[in-house]
This record gives C-alpha cells, structure tokens and sequence, in this order.
C-alpha cells in the first residue's frame, strides 16, 4: 500500500502544470538558506560598494541574508562563469555590466560562458559617466580646445586609459571613430596608476568614470574637460556635454545590473526584481549612489533586457570595426 501511494505521489508530481511548480518555488524562495551574489571585482571597489548596499537592504525587505562572495579576476569571467554553472534556484544572483554582458564576447576568442543563454535579467542597479579629464597645468584646458588641436595634428596627443577593452577606453574610441581623431592611448592597469601619472605630469589627459575621478575633482586636483553622455552631471552642472560641444552620437556610459542563471523559475526571477526595484527606488539608495558618484538605475527585467539588446549592437559594431582586442 505504501509503494502504491508514493507511486501515485510521484505520478502526481510529474503531472503538475510547470506553472504550479513555479509558484511553489516562488512560495518556497527565498526561506531555506541565504542567497549568494556573485561580483566580479574585489572587495572595496566601487562594484563591491554597490552590491553590498544594495543588498543590506534587500535582506531587510525579504527577511532573509544576502552575502557578497566577491570573485574578482579575467574582466568578470571567473565571476561569471560561477554563476552561470550555478544552479537555476533564485539562491545565486550576479553582478553583471557592458563588460561581462558585451565587451567580452568581442575582445576575447573565447570566454567560459554564453551571456545570452546562460544569464536571465533581473533588473538595473546603476549607471556610471565618463569623462574627459586634464591635468591642472595641461596647455589644452577645454574638450573644444583638445578636440582641435587633435583634429590639426593627429598622432601628436595622447591620453590615458584604465585598460584595453575597458568601458572607459571604449568610450573614447567611440568618440574618436565618430569624429575622425586620431590621439593615442596609453593602457594603465586600473585607474589607480593613472591618476598617479597624470598628477605627477606624466600624461595630461585621460579618460575616468566619475566615481574614481569624484575625489580628486572635489579637491579640484584636476580639471573635467567633457561628459561622454547626453545629459550633464547633477554634481558638475557647468561640464559640457559631447553632444553640446558638437561631438554627436556617443552616449557612452557604463551600467550594472543583476542576473540569474538562465534556468531560474519566473516567479523567483520575478520576485527577485521586484525586490531589487524596491530597494533601489528609496531616496536613500539614491543619496547613497550620488555620495559614491554613481546614479541609481532602478528598473526590472524588461528594461534590463531592452538595453542589453541595445548596447549589444552598439559597442559590438565599435570594437570588430576598430579591431579591439584584449588578448
């Protein structure tokens, strides 16, 4: 009798509609254990800030603990690939951007993951600017100024980049390869060195995102020449935009969000969203991103997915058409 009621059991089970399956996943998640997020980048940096801010107060709202396991290394592949061979339970979310989503299938021959069928959206956590920087005592102290005198004589200047393939050194060949300049980059292995370098006089102008740049611009150890977006900077209104100074179509900024494994229940994938756009959608959270330079992104899957699609397209077309390659 005992054998006949757990076949009928497991008959059962196996017929259930998937959709029910997936509501008790959602009914279940997130009780049994802690969720794990994944960020490809070392404790202390910018990423690591983001992800733990966002995810203090997502434990709060859930009522259960979310653990940052940081797995820096390979431009987030090791990140990644962690995540994308992790099991498709709504226990494993990720940090993902431009690099891991899009720059990496095109700068390296091969990576261990596939974005588009290993990760499913979850929802936007943030943007990041870019801007044109000078040093203090550099002789061309306006992007107008730097943009003619590279137009008048190509080759001549250069500027500094955190790394090839680096959505910094990205934006500046989108802005060169839209407005025929020819300035030559110097490759620094972070932002750190770089700084270093154009304080001591060793370069005069680079390229940064702002929350790197934010401390030294604070103390006005260097002078922004340009904003590599559409819009200005809610902390440097008076820095002029590319579009505003006649360098049209680049809108370049880096973006972070949040992922699952692709196998992921929709109801755990959906809960997960709406607990993240409710995390990110507090004046606080927003307060919080700004002190860090940051611009809180809030927004679910679907507009996740929409600039996925978009920025694939964009940034892919740049790097095969300049050759970029980081290998």
């Amino acid at each position: 009798m005992l054998n006949r009621r757990l076949l009928l059991q497991s008959m059962a089970a196996a017929a259930a509609p998937t959709s029910l399956v997936d509501v008790r996943a959602q009914d279940e998640f997130p009780r049994s254990k802690p969720i794990r997020w994944i960020v490809g980048y070392p404790a202390g940096g910018a990423s690591d800030l983001i992800a733990r801010t966002v995810a203090a107060a997502m434990s709060t709202q859930i009522g259960q603990q979310v653990v940052v396991d940081n797995r820096p290394g390979s431009s987030g592949m090791i990140a990644a690939e962690a995540a994308a061979r992790a099991p498709g339970d709504g226990y494993t979310v990720v940090t993902v951007d431009n690099g891991m989503l899009i720059y990496n299938k095109e700068l390296y021959r091969k990576i261990p993951y596939e974005p588009v069928k290993d990760f499913a959206s979850v929802g936007l956590i943030a943007r990041l600017e870019f801007l044109l920087l000078a040093n203090n005592d550099a002789p061309l102290q306006s992007a107008t100024d730097f943009v003619d005198a590279v137009r008048k004589s190509p080759g001549k200047y250069s500027y500094g980049s955190p790394g090839i393939g680096s959505p910094h050194n990205l934006a500046m060949e989108m802005l060169k390869d839209r407005n025929k300049l020819f300035a030559v980059p110097i490759h620094y292995r972070g932002g750190a060195p770089m700084i270093s370098d154009l304080f001591g006089g060793h370069i005069q102008y680079m390229v940064l995102d702002l929350a790197s740049a934010l401390p030294s611009l604070k103390t006005k150890k260097m002078r922004p020449l340009a904003v590599f977006s559409r819009k200005r900077l809610a902390a440097f209104p008076d820095v002029p935009t590319v579009f505003e100074l006649g360098l049209a179509d680049v809108d370049a900024v880096a973006w972070q969000g949040l992922a699952v494994p692709a196998s992921t229940p929709l109801p755990v994938r959906q809960r997960l969203s709406a607990e993240l756009v409710k995390a990110m959608g507090s004046p606080e959270m927003r307060a919080k991103f700004a002190d860090l330079g940051l611009e809180a992104m809030p927004g679910g899957s679907a507009e996740m997915k929409s600039l996925w699609d978009s920025d694939q397209k964009y940034w892919s077309q740049l790097i095969r058409a300049r050759k970029i390659s980081a290998e």
